[in-house]
């Protein structure tokens, strides 16, 4: 990972600075570790775990985000990015660089590419990305990506162990909002106040949806209500105490409207609310 960071990083002054740092930092460490017995080398080693996940996760970042080009062409939203660690000026650059790699490498196909949400999820150690179209344009994707990362950033996927399935609906809930997302419209008015005329200026604004009838359904498998989302009892429950059960259901709710805040619309969760 190290070797593949340096040739990715080699006109990035700032990175191979910051490279330069750590290493430094990793000598003195390793120097001390000859005066300290089991408290240093144990400091030692967690020291270069940190390391390690920092390198491998400042290198997935670095392949992850031609996603952004992706994003930003197949959408109307902005995708707006915060990974800039030492110099935006070089993080930006690098972006430039990436687009006009994709530009290349994609121009005879983007067109192909109608789904206005593409979602990509990394979880686990196993990446999830999440689109609509049919399986020869889903195979295009795979074929592209394992090209794309295995010229640019020496990575060498194997393309077996890449599966593409087929979803419904309501398959990827707990994702996040990946089948519960919509392009809002909205209008912004703008007022000057020395000269007396408006501009109202029309958005679309990023919304998300409650999916309230896939909680409902997950709430009637825990035997929490029924199909009509009508709720229940339970026999064990009678063993509890008022204030646990209180606790327990509260703390329920309290996690899904959290999980479901971003939503303008959050009525849906007193149907949940009720239930529980």
């Amino acid at each position: 990972i190290l070797v593949q960071a340096l040739r990715y990083w080699i006109k990035d002054a700032s990175s191979l600075h910051l490279l330069r740092f750590f290493l430094h930092e990793c000598h003195n460490w390793d120097s001390l570790i000859t005066f300290n017995s089991k408290k240093a080398s144990s400091s030692f080693s967690k020291i270069k775990k940190r390391l390690f996940f920092f390198l491998y996760t400042f290198h997935v970042c670095e392949y992850e985000s031609g996603f952004f080009f992706l994003r930003n062409q197949s959408s109307h939203l902005r995708s707006t990015s915060s990974g800039a660690l030492i110099e935006r000026i070089f993080f930006y650059g690098k972006m430039e660089h990436l687009a006009e790699v994709f530009v290349r490498s994609f121009q005879a196909n983007l067109v192909l590419f109608n789904e206005p949400f593409m979602h990509y999820v990394r979880y686990q150690g196993k990446c999830i990305l999440a689109s609509k179209g049919t399986f020869l344009l889903m195979n295009k994707w795979k074929y592209y990506f394992v090209n794309f990362w295995k010229y640019y950033f020496d990575l060498w996927p194997q393309p077996g162990r890449i599966y593409i399935n087929q979803l419904s609906n309501n398959s990827l809930d707990f994702l996040g909002y990946r089948s519960s997302v919509r392009l809002k419209p909205s209008m912004v008015r703008s007022q000057m106040l020395e000269n007396a005329f408006l501009i109202d200026n029309a958005i679309k604004k990023f919304d998300t949806l409650v999916p309230i009838m896939p909680l409902i359904g997950s709430l009637a498998k825990s035997k929490f209500c029924n199909a009509l989302g009508h709720p229940i009892g339970k026999a064990i429950w009678t063993d509890l105490s008022d204030s646990d059960i209180i606790e327990r259901f509260g703390r329920i709710y309290r996690n899904l409207s959290h999980y479901h805040s971003g939503s303008s619309k959050k009525k849906s969760l007193y149907r949940v609310k009720y239930i529980l």
